[in-house]
């Protein structure tokens, strides 16, 4: 049976990528901080703390004063949406294309799950309070999910579909593979896909209530690890259909070959201790794709640090590949930048497309040794060379099992 992709007839191509995290705002500072293995966490002051059992996230700096883009509109947005708005502009330039795009047939999919929560955290605490006098409802403006797409969309005055995806960890590598979807039924030529998340006391809270994160910055796949490390900001990705791309001139930097998702139906907050969703979803990632497991030479893990979620992930990985699960170089992009929860697909697959573009897998942050009972081939110390003919896959394993997996490859540069 021909995958869903050849079946199609429309390839998806990766024409631009923008992104905010911890370690800076752009893609340029983040490649920098993936290659040199160089974590962006540690103390924060998005919010008070001080009563939690751990201090340690992933917070965005300050813009830069030539950086910020949206100066005269910052007052208006939550943080959330001017991560979002900055990673879409990024991409978008670098796309090669020009705002507005209503004259392009263009779709806006993205993935959150906090959007203006921390504002509305700042409304309710000077309502109750009376800090600072009454608060203004403009703190409530963000407060839906749909927020930071939404606000992309208008920004780019892309008259296409919007879409929304809140399903935890995995939201924005859903959101990634609708976009796939409605380029692939021709519904839109130009997608902005991608997620954005912010720092904020209820998640943050919550996390800490169930013991999940570690106190220290979090050490993915390492034995003695603790748990996550929260983070925040936004990645995102112009997709088109290649044909599209290639027929105006752009510079194609991958192809998303397919995705694929599942649900663990196992338990609320804790991973199948099998894997069995995370290997579904894999599974059917590959096959939309249509590629075969022995093609895929590098694996971008959701890796949060989590003694249960790390070890579930191994054994999707065994399911899937084999005795070759360990030996496929593994990147742990949230020992760099945090788990940006509902932004953490978008985050991670701008960096697998870094990844493939400079033939390369980024080594991990911190120190200490592989947990023997999860043998994974954990990219340490500096950049490991990778095969350019080979895919990649960058895994999204949400909390309470929603799952999503995305498979990329080089442009070889092939007709259309």
């Amino acid at each position: 049976m021909p995958s869903r992709a050849a079946a199609s007839g429309r390839r998806v191509a990766v024409t631009g990528l923008g992104a905010v995290s911890s370690v800076g705002w752009g893609v340029r500072p983040l490649w920098q901080a993936l290659r040199a293995g160089r974590t962006g966490l540690g103390p924060f002051s998005r919010f008070d703390h001080t009563r939690q059992r751990t201090h340690v996230a992933g917070q965005v700096p300050d813009a830069p004063a030539d950086g910020a883009r949206h100066q005269r509109r910052r007052a208006r947005l939550s943080y959330c949406e001017r991560f979002a708005l900055f990673a879409a502009d990024e991409a978008v330039e670098q796309a090669g294309l020009e705002a507005p795009l209503e004259t392009v047939r263009t779709g806006v999919f993205f993935g959150t799950s906090t959007a203006g929560l921390l504002e509305s955290e700042w409304f309710l605490e000077r309502l109750w309070r009376g800090a600072g006098g009454r608060p203004g409802l403009g703190l409530m403006a963000s407060h839906q999910l749909n927020t930071p797409g939404d606000s992309v969309a208008r920004h780019l005055r892309s008259t296409g579909p919007v879409e929304t995806i809140s399903s935890a960890c995995a939201s924005a590598a859903l959101a990634i593979g609708s976009a796939v979807g409605a380029l692939r039924a021709g519904e839109v030529d130009v997608a902005i896909a991608g997620g954005a998340d912010c720092l904020c006391a209820i998640t943050y809270s919550g996390f800490n209530s169930l013991r999940s994160v570690d106190e220290v910055p979090c050490r993915p796949f390492r034995q003695g690890r603790g748990g996550l490390s929260l983070g925040e900001g936004a990645g995102v990705l112009v997709l088109e259909a290649l044909e599209h791309a290639v027929g105006r001139g752009a510079r194609v930097q991958a192809e998303l070959l397919g995705a694929g998702s599942s649900c663990d139906a196992n338990h609320m907050t804790a991973p199948h201790p099998q894997g069995i969703g995370a290997a579904q979803a894999l599974q059917h990632a590959l096959d939309d794709a249509g590629v075969p497991a022995e093609r895929v030479g590098f694996i971008n893990a959701h890796g949060t640090g989590t003694p249960l979620n790390d070890a579930s992930e191994w054994a999707a990985f065994v399911r899937t590949f084999g005795e070759r699960a360990a030996r496929l170089p593994v990147s742990a992009t949230k020992s760099i930048v945090g788990h940006l929860l509902g932004a953490s697909g978008a985050i991670e697959a701008v960096a697998t497309v870094l990844c493939l573009e400079a033939c390369e897998a980024h080594p991990a942050a911190g120190a200490g040794p592989i947990d023997p009972a999860i043998p994974v081939d954990l990219v340490l110390d500096e950049p490991r060379r990778l095969l350019p003919d080979l895919a990649a896959v960058s895994t999204s394993l949400g909390f309470g099992g929603a799952n999503a997996v995305l498979v990329l490859a080089r442009y070889s540069g092939e007709a259309v």
